[in-house]
């Protein structure tokens, strides 16, 4: 959708990665920045099998579980934490030694990644009633991730598209304010990613 600010991913339509050990898949939604050196990454993972996580120095993420029983993590330092669907969220260094346990089979999480000290981002998991509207300041991104239901994104303009589960709707603010309209029924993933400095401070 080059005409409008919004672009719309279906994740039915996003290639799969095999991990390197195997372990599982990833669908990469979208990212900020090149390959190699990105800002902050949006992904969604297939896990299939116990393992590590790969270190990521001078990345903070955040992981939520989307389906399965969920995780069981163990960090190096001797911190755990259970990823289930009673407690779906967990943010954290991506640069700690983390080892994972698959607690009932295979899982499917999205993950929100970004570098520290050059943006900084938030994310909220909300039922869908109605409208909402959502503006995002110079430099900034959000990000609407479908987790049940069906809504419609419109931007300033008027022009939109209609997004359901697995879609995601995104917005990039680029050198000027943009303002989009979300209204539908289900619950979603909300995302605000915005670069640290003048344009980034709240």
């Amino acid at each position: 959708m080059q005409s409008t600010a919004i672009e719309i991913i279906r994740l039915t339509e996003v290639a799969p990665q095999r991990w390197f050990n195997g372990g599982g898949w990833t669908r990469e939604i979208a990212r900020g920045g090149d390959a190699q050196d990105w800002d902050w990454r949006l992904s969604v993972a297939d896990v299939e099998s116990d393992g590590p996580f790969s270190r990521l120095p001078g990345i903070e993420r955040e992981i939520c579980l989307l389906e399965g029983a969920g995780m069981q993590f163990e960090f190096d330092d001797g911190q755990t934490f259970a990823l289930t669907p009673e407690s779906p969220r967990l943010r954290f260094d991506g640069g700690r030694g983390l080892g994972s346990r698959l607690i009932d089979g295979a899982t499917r999480d999205f993950n929100l990644m970004w570098r520290r000290g050059r943006f900084q981002a938030e994310l909220w998991r909300r039922p869908l009633v109605g409208s909402m509207v959502m503006f995002a300041d110079a430099g900034d991104s959000w990000a609407i991730h479908m987790l049940a239901g069906e809504a419609r994104v419109t931007d300033g303009a008027g022009q939109g598209a209609a997004i359901v589960r697995g879609d995601t709707a995104l917005l990039r603010a680029g050198d000027a304010r943009r303002r989009c309209v979300l209204e539908g029924a289900g619950e979603a993933l909300l995302m605000r990613i915005a670069p640290v400095g003048p344009a980034g401070d709240q």
